[in-house]
């Protein structure tokens, strides 16, 4: 998705995006089309349109989940104009409290600190019946993950050795969801690794990607410098994520920030974006997701013989390893060639969840519709397991979930991991 920018006069309204998106699926509205926003941003740039509300509340009832630059055949990339079109909208119309709040934690690594003890505090003294009447979006108090008693990040060394003879070493980098939320995942990605020989190493200044910020048009370029500066400062074969969206961040959306930035920057300047672009673009280059990593090297991998069988296993494709990363094929080759997984296929396992960072949050009655239906198809399969590699919609998947039911939405590292033979 970081191809350069192209005009809007490119788009000739042929339809192809309305197929892709995952909102006009739903809505069959012409105003929640792709080829509908692109026509209203190319309106407001000539000043044909005012800012407004309504206007906001459009180019943001979007997921920003790229099917529709993948569909296009103009080659426009609807993911960049409507990113730099929703800054626009905040700087004109502002942004609601809960977005303000959120993108003013995320900015920065010790308001994240401060926002996960104050959440943690909170679900430690939440009454019950508190948990269990509100909501955010669709989803109930109680049934947001817990947080992790300890950030992942501090209960592992930065450097972890491979188990056996070291073939190379692998940067990892956590993202904000594991370090805080999911530390089976964590756990199970530098498990995975060091089986396979590698040695890993954890940047322990590593902060959000910056995506959600890019999403509310919020500024991200503190949040790349620090994660370009901490990836860059190690020599590896690979950097290693385990959430594509962070993946798509480091793959696709720093070198598009550094470019826009670099057009802006004053002479002076101009050297150490330079040198930020080049560092970028080895990251870009060396960046994968967990589970392509893992399909890649499957034969080297060891199971335990008496490893139970685990299924039916259903899987949902999150939108951006389905579109940045394409690993959807991959992800579908390995789970039926593991031999303690009985992998059962839905019929919309690629069809967005209606998580997209806060989409589920800030336009509930779209998200509900595109649940419904996943949640109905997963259940027909009888699924032991919902298996997803994205963090959001690990929580929109279980958060909707009947939680007297017994499907665990779980990351598909955790179950590979525990399938390994031990040394």
């Amino acid at each position: 998705m970081n191809a350069p920018i192209k005009p809007l006069k490119n788009c000739g309204k042929c339809g192809l995006c309305l197929g892709a998106c995952p909102v006009y699926k739903v809505l069959k509205e012409e105003q929640a089309s792709p080829r509908a926003r692109l026509q209203l941003i190319k309106a407001f740039e000539n000043s044909t349109l005012e800012a407004s509300p309504l206007l906001k509340e459009l180019i943001s009832k979007c997921l920003m989940c790229g099917s529709c630059a993948l569909a296009c055949p103009s080659g426009i990339n609807h993911y960049e104009h409507f990113m730099d079109m929703r800054q626009k909208m905040v700087e004109s119309q502002g942004e609601i409290p809960a977005i303000k709040s959120l993108i003013y934690l995320l900015s920065k690594e010790s308001r994240i600190r401060m926002g996960a003890g104050v959440a943690k505090l909170g679900q430690k003294l939440a009454p019950r019946w508190l948990a269990d009447k509100y909501r955010l979006g669709n989803i109930p108090i109680n049934q947001f993950p817990r947080l992790n008693p300890t950030p992942f990040r501090k209960t592992v060394a930065a450097t972890i050795s491979p188990k056996g003879r070291k073939k190379g070493s692998l940067v990892y980098f956590t993202g904000c969801a594991t370090h805080f939320l999911y530390a089976d995942t964590g756990i199970s990605t530098v498990g995975i690794l060091t089986h396979l020989g590698y040695e890993v190493i954890i940047p322990r200044d590593q902060t959000c990607c910056g995506i959600p910020l890019m999403f509310h048009g919020a500024p991200a370029v503190e949040n790349m410098m620090t994660n370009i500066k901490a990836l860059c400062a190690h020599d590896c074969h690979g950097i290693v994520v385990d959430c594509t969206t962070c993946g798509a961040a480091l793959k696709d959306e720093y070198p598009a920030l550094i470019r826009k930035t670099m057009a802006k920057a004053s002479p002076a300047d101009q050297h150490t974006w330079k040198a930020l672009k080049a560092c970028a673009r080895k990251i870009a280059a060396k960046t994968t997701d967990i589970l392509s990593f893992i399909a890649a090297h499957r034969k080297e991998l060891v199971f335990d013989e008496n490893a139970p069988k685990l299924g039916p296993v259903a899987y949902h494709a999150p939108c951006h390893s389905r579109n940045s990363f394409k690993s959807q094929p991959l992800v579908q080759a390995l789970l039926r060639n593991l031999p303690f997984m009985d992998y059962t296929p839905t019929p919309d396992e690629a069809e967005c969840c209606g998580g997209g960072g806060t989409f589920f949050y800030e336009h509930p009655d779209i998200a509900k519709i595109m649940m419904e239906s996943k949640r109905r198809h997963v259940t027909a399969v009888n699924a032991r397991y919902w298996l997803t590699d994205c963090p959001v919609c690990r929580i929109n998947l279980s958060g909707n979930l009947d939680k007297s039911g017994d499907i665990q939405v779980r990351h598909p590292v955790t179950l590979i991991h525990g399938a390994l033979k031990k040394p």
